[in-house]
């Protein structure tokens, strides 16, 4: 089991290899298709993007409302294809990695190689067990999206596993 901080720094998304465990703690950001869509039109239109894409982490996850004494509701991955016609934008913009669950793409699995990202898999179906290791939760942008929001998650021992390395290979086609 590797344990990581997040925002990355290159070398530590190089040290990690398809089908590694990794609990992540520190700073991840919630987007789902909407907020992608909302991103990159900010990044075609040459404008400003509402969080700092340097070394972080998108967790492709809608989380349900929070219930009361709790930081979050359930906070389960959603299906990672359905971005996979954002990626490229926002990995030449730094993002450093991507939690969902499911295959990419060839292309996707390609881009991630070209600029030395990591792609990770969540638990699907666990999305209350998740929210047991999101330890701050804040709405950062896109309120008028609900739950697809762009929220700023602050974990601790968050589990996942590397679904595809930098070095392109992936536990689906490769292991």
């Amino acid at each position: 089991m590797k344990i990581l901080k997040v925002p990355f720094k290159n070398r530590e998304i190089e040290g990690l290899k398809a089908g590694d465990e990794v609990l992540l703690s520190g700073v991840i950001y919630t987007a789902r298709d909407q907020a992608h869509q909302r991103l990159v039109s900010l990044i075609q239109a040459s404008k400003k993007l509402p969080i700092n894409l340097a070394g972080a982490i998108i967790y492709y996850c809608g989380p349900t409302a929070t219930p009361k004494g709790k930081v979050i509701g359930s906070c389960g991955p959603t299906t990672s294809r359905r971005m996979d016609e954002f990626v490229e934008s926002l990995l030449r913009g730094g993002l450093a990695g991507m939690i969902g669950k499911g295959r990419r793409s060839k292309d996707v699995r390609q881009l991630i190689k070209k600029y030395r990202a990591v792609y990770f898999l969540a638990p699907a179906g666990c999305g209350a067990l998740l929210a047991r290791h999101v330890v701050k939760n804040e709405l950062v942008v896109f309120g008028d999206l609900g739950p697809e929001a762009i929220y700023r998650l602050e974990v601790k021992d968050f589990p996942v596993i590397v679904g595809i390395d930098s070095a392109g290979k992936s536990v689906y086609e490769d292991l």
